[in-house]
């Protein structure tokens, strides 16, 4: 039996095609737009990740017997804001997750409304990411798009009804929404009110492991796939590259690299009252996690590399930079590069250099760049750490994990033993997971992590010396954010 995972990230589409014991046998990505119509703002039109599927599939079934797949799972970028009207047409853009539009609305939320009462309806406040706040922006600044609204959905949820024909999601994708009770699994209905929503335009939500239907006809016949293909209700993208990479249960704890970061910690059961620091959300595996999220992380080594270096080769520039070489007078790096949410929650957040001299090299501030990333992680383990919760050891994921020496740092400033799976595929493998416990193929997460994650695994070993050396650089690295706040505040004006 083989199983499709889909990982709709925020620049491209990734496919993998997966059997019972995890081998992956095919993989492929289709490349899309992301639309930036001002400064702060992010959006995408969802007909582009329709296209990436129509493509993507049938490139990713070439020479593999497509008769052997038997389900489908979809691991999505979360918080995007899909509205469809009454005819299922798409009604504007997807705003996304990286989008910081909405901090008149988040202000109204947490302020207004007040974020104790938001914190009790949903388990979370308000942050600008989240879906609330954009529907809000809609209705006062679209409200003839506003009105045409007949259902709202996720990203990886839009896909699931092209697929399908069904409006459905799952608890770790509608935790993201700022309309969903996490500590009850349910749609709260106090957020509805507030965001003048009707419960009919919200989805089904099924667990991320449940069927959710089967291919329609024609979308069977365009991909190449047998009608009795089942599609799972999938997963908000950092819940199944958690799954992905076996992080179930408490005491495990997976840190991404990708477009943003992200420090996932599950746990097994809704820890109230965390939901003002880092966010409390429901797991693919039918329980609960904590998590950090920074909006710019592998992105920041990419902007540095491309945009201000022009070379595509990034490794190339990190060869020279010395694990053991953590000097006091090395320079500085905020990675607030699209605003911030963890723990800052601050949309006019900006990216700074500091303590740049003469004698700074490339070398010096392409190090200063993965530094200030590994930073911005730690503010999340921290806050984990003061509420007793304090992982020694950590999986890692995403784009930026294919770096030996960024791990090697990351190791050192957060002073955790991370572990860098041997075929790391982030949400796709969590996807594919996903669709054979949906198949009835696996009775539990916990039994296909056990039979699917397999395999060498690296490891990566904090040096006690260094993680002493960087705590004397974080605590000036932390000064630097309230320091620079008001002039970033002054420059968005």
């Amino acid at each position: 039996m083989l199983f499709i995972g889909i990982d709709l990230g925020t620049s491209a589409c990734k496919f993998l095609l997966v059997d019972e014991q995890g081998t992956v046998k095919s993989v492929v990505s289709e490349a899309y737009e992301v639309e930036y119509p001002q400064p702060g703002w992010s959006q995408q039109n969802p007909a582009a990740w329709l296209d990436a599927v129509r493509r993507g599939i049938p490139r990713l079934l070439d020479g593999q017997d497509a008769s052997e797949v038997c389900a489908i799972g979809c691991g999505g970028q979360m918080h995007g804001l899909v509205a469809l009207d009454a005819h299922n047409d798409v009604i504007r853009p997807a705003i996304l997750w990286n989008d910081g539009r909405t901090s008149a609305e988040v202000s109204y939320l947490n302020e207004t409304i007040g974020a104790e009462n938001i914190l009790s309806y949903t388990g979370n406040i308000a942050f600008a990411g989240f879906t609330a706040p954009k529907l809000l922006w809609v209705r006062k600044h679209e409200p003839e798009n506003f009105k045409r609204i007949a259902h709202v959905m996720l990203p990886k949820d839009y896909v699931n009804f092209w697929l399908t024909g069904a409006y459905v999601s799952d608890p770790s994708d509608a935790s993201g929404t700022l309309l969903f009770d996490v500590a009850h699994r349910t749609w709260s209905e106090e957020m509805l009110e507030i965001c003048g929503l009707q419960k009919s335009w919200l989805p089904q939500v099924y667990e991320s492991y449940q069927p959710v239907g089967t291919l329609r006809a024609e979308v069977a016949q365009e991909l190449g796939l047998p009608t009795h293909t089942v599609v799972a209700a999938g997963a908000g993208d950092n819940a199944a590259a958690a799954l992905g990479c076996g992080v179930i249960g408490p005491g495990t704890m997976n840190v991404s690299l990708g477009t943003s970061g992200t420090v996932f910690i599950p746990t097994d059961t809704f820890v109230s009252g965390v939901g003002d620091k880092i966010h409390s959300f429901c797991h693919a595996d039918g329980k609960w996690h904590l998590m950090g999220c920074i909006l710019s992380a592998a992105s920041c080594n990419a902007w540095w590399a491309q945009d201000i270096l022009h070379t595509k080769d990034i490794a190339a520039e990190q060869v020279s930079i010395c694990r053991e070489n953590v000097q006091k007078d090395q320079p500085f790096f905020l990675p607030y590069l699209m605003g911030e949410r963890t723990p800052h929650n601050d949309t006019s957040a900006r990216g700074a250099f500091m303590g740049l001299s003469m004698s700074t090299s490339r070398s010096d501030m392409t190090r200063a760049v993965l530094e200030g990333v590994a930073f911005a992680v730690r503010d999340s383990v921290e806050i984990a750490r003061s509420m007793g919760v304090n992982p020694s050891t950590s999986m890692v994921c995403g784009g930026g994990a294919r770096s030996d020496i960024w791990l090697e740092m990351l190791a050192d400033i957060l002073d955790v033993s991370l572990v860098r799976p041997a075929t790391e595929q982030g949400p796709g493998m969590g996807g594919a997971m996903l669709g054979a416990i949906a198949a009835g193929v696996f009775t539990s997460p916990e039994a296909c992590a056990q039979a699917m994650v397999t395999g060498e695994q690296t490891s990566f070993q904090p040096k006690q010396e260094l993680y002493e050396r960087y705590n004397e650089r974080y605590k000036l690295w932390r000064d630097l954010y309230p320091a620079l706040s008001p002039i970033c505040k002054t420059m968005i004006q």
